[in-house]
């Protein structure tokens, strides 16, 4: 493949998420968008005519009379991730698939098996790891300028009310999970990919608002490899609106806090051994392009192309998104057994992704 060659695209599930993704494809010099599929006509005739490209209600159809797609971009419900991806990976395209990867271990690991099988790519979407101010955090970590990590925590306080759960998957266990696999996977994966590995977690949870089957509130505690703590705090419960994603690190010679409703915004940068570049980092650093529409999802997929093209390792492809869905099982353990779960556990009342 040519280095100015664009790549083919197309996308399974019109839903929600699926006009970022397209929208993205639109504008990214080096993909574009070919195909859309989706089980209800409706949306899918929806997409075709704003996006001017064919639509199927069978993404095996597709495949067959789109041979030239290159990247099939999973957007359906978490519960379909894996069977799809397995499925898809034996027609020799590589994959894009939503957060979670997977509702199981075992489905994340058959999906890393196949694509490797059949010679494909699997990129798990993180698009929060992209944010510009999350960026400038991961840098300053990784150049140990806090010193002693001692305290990170997460906070998601959205809003979702009861419309938001009728008649659809969200709020079940056998697709969707509750409040910290569905809204605040992104946000833990931040946690995780910032302080390193989780040894234990300790967790609670309740169902306070929504009449669904999984938690709309929970709470965290986590114990890291390097000594640090934990918290994080996710409810869908909060009202009247969506107040806050958050992520803060503190250290023994600093604290940075980044806010905003999708960690896009930088709140907190103080440190005690002043350095040149502080004063960007509330200012430069401080939030995405206005400008740019799905920031994170632009620069997301600009990744995964340039990962294909030069046959380079993504920065979150399929065994990276496997860490985050590996503390999720330990916290949902830990609701259930009301007991302290160390990572590398055997799951026994674990009901994520069961039917």
């Amino acid at each position: 493949m040519g280095s100015n060659e664009k790549l083919n695209f197309a996308i399974i599930g019109c839903g929600r998420v699926a006009a970022k993704h397209a929208n993205v494809l639109t504008k990214l010099k080096e993909g574009k968008l070919v195909a859309v599929c989706d089980l209800k006509v409706e949306r899918a005739e929806e997409y075709s005519e704003k996006f001017n490209v064919p639509y199927y209600l069978n993404w095996e159809e597709m495949l067959e009379k789109e041979p030239a797609i290159d990247v099939v971009n999973i957007l359906t419900e978490s519960g379909y991730h894996a069977k799809q991806a397995i499925d898809i990976s034996r027609y020799g395209k590589h994959i894009v698939v939503e957060k979670p990867m997977a509702l199981t271990l075992d489905d994340a690991d058959n999906m890393i098996k196949a694509c490797d099988e059949n010679n494909c790519r699997l990129f798990v979407v993180k698009q929060n790891r992209y944010n510009l101010p999350v960026i400038k955090l991961k840098e300053t970590v990784d150049k140990w300028r806090f010193g002693k990590l001692i305290l990170g925590t997460v906070r998601v306080r959205w809003c979702r009310r009861e419309q938001y759960y009728h008649n659809t998957w969200h709020g079940t266990w056998a697709m969707a999970g509750g409040v910290l696999a569905d809204q605040a996977s992104h946000h833990i994966d931040l946690l995780v990919w910032l302080l390193g590995d989780v040894e234990s977690v300790y967790a609670k949870a309740i169902t306070a608002l929504a009449d669904i089957e999984t938690e709309d509130t929970g709470v965290v505690i986590l114990k890291f490899a390097n000594g640090a703590l934990g918290t994080i705090e996710a409810t869908t419960a909060a009202r009247p609106v969506d107040t806050e994603g958050s992520v803060s690190i503190m250290g023994e010679k600093g604290l940075v806090e980044i806010g905003g409703f999708a960690v896009n915004e930088m709140k907190t940068w103080q440190f005690e051994d002043k350095q040149k570049g502080d004063g960007e980092a509330l200012s430069k650093y401080r939030t995405n392009p206005p400008d740019v529409y799905g920031f994170g999802h632009y620069e997301y997929l600009k990744d995964v192309i340039k990962s294909i093209k030069e046959n380079k390792r993504a920065l979150v492809d399929g065994l990276e998104g496997r860490k985050s869905l590996e503390l999720l099982h330990a916290i949902y353990e830990s609701i259930e057994t009301g007991k302290e779960v160390h990572l590398r556990f055997k799951p026994q009342k674990l009901r994520l992704g069961k039917k």
